[in-house]
C-alpha cells in the first residue's frame, strides 16, 4: 500500500478538496475561515496550501459566514456546500445558532470548530469551558443536537472513517444537514502516513429513493378514493430537482398545488394548477381548498406550524394525510400514509399508478378573486405621497423591478409573511426564504452565499432594521470581494412584527418598539451611513416612487447596494392566512388579553392532534 505522509489538517483539506457531485464540481466549493487559536496554525496551514482546489474566505462574524455557506448550498439545491472553521470557544459557539438553522432546513454545511488539545498537557487552555463531572466535554459538545453527524478528531488516523462519513451525511437527501468535526487543535499538526487511495477523487450522486411497491399501492388507492385532493409542495420539490415532475402530475390529474415558504416557486405563479401559497402566511385561495380537502398529499415538507395553520387548517373531520418524503421521519409524522421515496421518481410512479384518474379542479375564481383583493396593495400610493410606506407597498414595487434572473430572498420578521402572500415567483429557486428557523441576522450573510452560488442572479434581499441591527458585517465582507447584491431595508423603528403578534394576543404595546421601549433618547439610526461606511453603495429614499428610481440604478452599482426606506409599523390589512398557535395567558389583568384567550381556547379546539 502506497502512504503519503501528512499532517491531520493537511489530510483533511487533501481529502475535501478531492470530492465530486455528478456536475463535475468539487462539491465543498471553498471554506468560510475565523482564525484563532485552535485552527490558525494547524487548518490555517494547510488551507493555505491549497488555495487553487479549495479557496478561503474570511468573515465577519463566525455565526454570519455560517448563514453565507448555507444559503450557498440553499441556493444550488444542497449540490454544492461549504465548510466553516473558527478557533475554540467563542468564535466556535458563534456557530452553534448556524447549526441549527441547517439542521431545521436540512442543508449541507461543514463545521470545523477548533478544540482543545487532545493529550490534556496545557489544560486548561485560554476559552476552554471545564466542565466539572466529565472531563471530555468541550464547548464544541453544544454542536451535537444541533448535528446531523458529530465526531471529534482526537488522533490523525481517525480522519480515515471520519471524513467518509462527513460527506455521506452531506450528501444523502435523507440525512443532509450539518456535520460537525471538533478538531483538536494539537492533532491538526499531528503527522500519519496515510494511504494515497484515501485521496482518490470521489463523486457523490443524488441518491433518488424508490417507491416501496406496498406503500405506492396503499398511496394511490388512497387517492383515487379522494375527492378534493390537494398537492402540499415543499422545499423537497426543489431538493429532488422536481419541479417538472410536479407540474406534470398536477396537469395530469388536475389536483391543485397549494406552496410552503420552502416549497414556493415550485411552479410559476400564474401556472393554471397553483393555488397559491398555504398556511399562516398563506392565501385565502390556498387555505379555502386546504379547508375542504379529503385527501392531502405532502410533497417534500416538514408540515411545520407555519403550513398547517398549527394543524387547524384541514377541517374536512375524515381527511387524511399522505407525506411522500425522502425521510422517514417526515413520511410518518401526524399519522400519514408514508411515501417514502425521491420526490421526482415518487410523483412519476404515482402519477402512473394513477393513469385515466383525473379530478375536477378547483374554481380559478377563487385564485383571481385572491389576486384582485391584494394586487392593490402593493401598487405604488395614488394618495399623499408623505405617508409612512406599507410593506406591501414595498413588495410591490420591487415586484416591479423584478426580472427573470431576479431572486428574492429574507428569512424573519414582517417580510416572510407578506413575499409568501404577495411575491408572483416566475420559475425555481426565484424564491429563497429561511423559514424553518427564521432566524434574524441570515439576510445580508445570506444574500452574500446566494450570489456567491449563482453570479448571474440578480439578487434582492429585504431586511428590517432590527435584523439589520443584530448582523450586518458581512456587508463589508461582500464589499472586499466585490459581490453584488441589493438590501432593501425598511425601518419601522423596532420589531414590528413582534409589536403586532403582543396587540393581537390582547397586550399593550410594550420592548419592541423603541417608542414602547425603556429607553431616554428614541434612536436616529442612519442605516445608509452605517453602509456606506462598510463599504456599500447606499441611498435612503422618501416614497414608493424613489425606491423604483433606486431599484432601476441596481444593474449598474458593483458590490452591496443598500436602499433604505421608512415604513409604518402597523398592518393595515388581515387578508389571508388562518390561526396559528401562540401561547396566552389563562390569567390577566387586561380585558383583551381575556378576550384573545377565550377566542385562543375555541380555536385550539379546532386542531387535528393526529
Amino acid at each position: 500500500m502506497t502512504t503519503i505522509r501528512l499532517t491531520a489538517a493537511q489530510a483533511m483539506v487533501k481529502y475535501l478538496a478531492a470530492q465530486m457531485n455528478e456536475d463535475g464540481e468539487r462539491f465543498l466549493a471553498g471554506v468560510w475561515a475565523i482564525f484563532g487559536h485552535g485552527n490558525v496554525v494547524g487548518l490555517g496551514e494547510a488551507l493555505q496550501a491549497v488555495q487553487a482546489e479549495l479557496p478561503t474566505y474570511r468573515g465577519q462574524n463566525e455565526q454570519s459566514m455560517a448563514h453565507a455557506a448555507i444559503a450557498y448550498a440553499k441556493q444550488l439545491g444542497r449540490r454544492r456546500a461549504m465548510a466553516v472553521t473558527s478557533s475554540i470557544g467563542p468564535g466556535a459557539l458563534n456557530m452553534v445558532t448556524a447549526a441549527a438553522l441547517a439542521h431545521v432546513n436540512r442543508l449541507p454545511v461543514l463545521f470545523i470548530p477548533g478544540d482543545v488539545f487532545a493529550h490534556r498537557g496545557p489544560d486548561p487552555v485560554l476559552q476552554q469551558i471545564e466542565d466539572f463531572g466529565d472531563g471530555a466535554l468541550t464547548a464544541n459538545d453544544c454542536f451535537r443536537p444541533v448535528s446531523r453527524y458529530f465526531d471529534r478528531i482526537t488522533r490523525p488516523e481517525q480522519l480515515l472513517t471520519a471524513l467518509p462519513r462527513a460527506l455521506r451525511v452531506m450528501t444523502d437527501p435523507a440525512e443532509c444537514g450539518p456535520v460537525t468535526l471538533s478538531f483538536c487543535q494539537d492533532v491538526q499538526g499531528e503527522a500519519f502516513d496515510y494511504p494515497e487511495a484515501f485521496f482518490a477523487e470521489k463523486v457523490w450522486r443524488l441518491r433518488r429513493v424508490q417507491p416501496d411497491p406496498a406503500e405506492l399501492d396503499q398511496v394511490a388507492a388512497l387517492l383515487k378514493s379522494a375527492k378534493r385532493p390537494v398537492i402540499l409542495a415543499g422545499g423537497g420539490v426543489h431538493y429532488a430537482f422536481a419541479t417538472d415532475a410536479l407540474r406534470a402530475f398536477a396537469q395530469a390529474h388536475q389536483i391543485p398545488v397549494v406552496e410552503t415558504q420552502a416549497g414556493k416557486s415550485a411552479l410559476p405563479w400564474d401556472h393554471a394548477m397553483n393555488f397559491g401559497p398555504v398556511g399562516v402566511t398563506g392565501s385565502s385561495s390556498a387555505n379555502a381548498i386546504c379547508e375542504k380537502a379529503d385527501v392531502i398529499l405532502g410533497v417534500g415538507t416538514r408540515f411545520q406550524d407555519f403550513t398547517t395553520g398549527s394543524w387547524s387548517l384541514f377541517k374536512e373531520p375524515n381527511r387524511k394525510l399522505i407525506s411522500l418524503n425522502v425521510a422517514a421521519y417526515d413520511a410518518m409524522k401526524h399519522g400519514a400514509e408514508p411515501l417514502c421515496a425521491d420526490a421526482r421518481d415518487g410523483l412519476q410512479a404515482l402519477s402512473a399508478a394513477l393513469t385515466g384518474v383525473v379530478f375536477n379542479a378547483p374554481d380559478a375564481g377563487l385564485k383571481d378573486a385572491w389576486f384582485r383583493l391584494v394586487d392593490p396593495l402593493c401598487a405604488a400610493p395614488e394618495g399623499d405621497q408623505n405617508a409612512l410606506a406599507t410593506d406591501q407597498q414595498v413588495v410591490g414595487a420591487v415586484q416591479r423591478a423584478a426580472g427573470e434572473d431576479t431572486v428574492v430572498m429574507c428569512a424573519a420578521g414582517t417580510m416572510p409573511g407578506e413575499l409568501h402572500k404577495l411575491w408572483k415567483s416566475t420559475r425555481p429557486m426565484s424564491y429563497h426564504m429561511e423559514y424553518g428557523f427564521s432566524c434574524m441576522g441570515y439576510e445580508i450573510a445570506g444574500a452574500l452565499g446566494i450570489k456567491m452560488a449563482q453570479p448571474q442572479r440578480d439578487v434582492v434581499c429585504f431586511t428590517g432594521d432590527g435584523t439589520y441591527m443584530m448582523m450586518n458585517s458581512e456587508m463589508a465582507t461582500a464589499a472586499m470581494l466585490g459581490i453584488s447584491f441589493t438590501v432593501v431595508v425598511t425601518d419601522n423603528r423596532g420589531f414590528g412584527c413582534i409589536n403586532r403578534l403582543q396587540m393581537g394576543t390582547g397586550g399593550a404595546e410594550f420592548n419592541n418598539l423603541y417608542a414602547h421601549a425603556r429607553i431616554e433618547h428614541q434612536p436616529q439610526i442612519d442605516f445608509a451611513a452605517h453602509a456606506a461606511s462598510m463599504g456599500a453603495t447606499s441611498v435612503k429614499v422618501g416614497s414608493i416612487a424613489e425606491l423604483e428610481s433606486a431599484l432601476a440604478n441596481r444593474r449598474g452599482i458593483t458590490g452591496p447596494y443598500v436602499i433604505v426606506i421608512d415604513t409604518t409599523p402597523y398592518h393595515e390589512h388581515a387578508l389571508g392566512g388562518t390561526w396559528w398557535e401562540t401561547g396566552v395567558p389563562e390569567v390577566s389583568a387586561r380585558p383583551s388579553v381575556n378576550a384573545a384567550r377565550a377566542d385562543y381556547d375555541v380555536k385550539r379546539k379546532t386542531q387535528a392532534r393526529v
